[in-house]
């Protein structure tokens, strides 16, 4: 039997196809799409691509993704925010919809994932002592636990519970009120229930 589609046609399909929530279906109209479109969207696509891994890196104070000619994320030196109010978020990208809200005016603190046993993450492959060198260092005064309303950030919420517990530090902790749906990270929450959820905050 003759070959269905060519070579590269197939490889882009292959590719696109192990991008998460993407099907094959999906891959195979986003590869021919690509095809029919003008060369230059294929090369600017390419071009982003290959510079992602050179062009960011991580923030090594707050784990925020940041460009590489930055040392430290500006979200955490500029002077207007509040180093003493901390959000602690997930995963880089959460960052992006708490700052849709216009409402938050301290810092982050990535935790880079939470915790799942079932994925081999543990309390180790997690930001957390950075977090509670921070704590200390700017003497941070209120902790936003903004972990997502599943089972693994309620795991991880109670975890830096009892880590910031056993420091001997006592920022005051919150966790986001339940304008949030289980089962929705935070980047797809709208900003509205975002917004809600960051002023109906309480203490745990």
């Amino acid at each position: 039997m003759g070959r269905l589609l060519p070579v590269a046609l197939e490889k882009l399909i292959d590719e696109l196809g192990n991008l998460p929530g993407v099907g094959q279906r999906t891959a195979e109209r986003y590869a021919y799409y690509l095809l029919r479109s003008n060369p230059r969207l294929s090369t600017t696509l390419a071009s982003a691509v290959q510079d992602l891994h050179a062009r960011v890196k991580t923030c090594p104070v707050t784990f925020a993704l940041i460009d590489a000619n930055e040392e430290v994320s500006s979200l955490y030196t500029d002077s207007d925010r509040d180093k003493k109010l901390v959000a602690v978020v997930e995963e880089p990208l959460d960052i992006v919809a708490l700052e849709g809200t216009g409402q938050f005016s301290g810092t982050y603190h990535v935790l880079g994932g939470a915790m799942s046993p079932v994925d081999g993450i543990g309390p180790d492959q997690l930001h957390i002592p950075g977090l509670i060198a921070r704590l200390k260092t700017d003497e941070v005064e209120e902790l936003i636990i903004a972990t997502n309303a599943s089972v693994e950030g309620e795991s991880t919420a109670l975890y830096l519970q009892k880590q910031i517990k056993d420091s001997g530090l006592s920022p005051r902790l919150t966790r986001l009120a339940r304008g949030i749906p289980v089962g929705v990270d935070l980047e797809y929450a709208d900003q509205i229930t975002l917004g809600h959820a960051l002023e109906g905050r309480r203490a745990l």
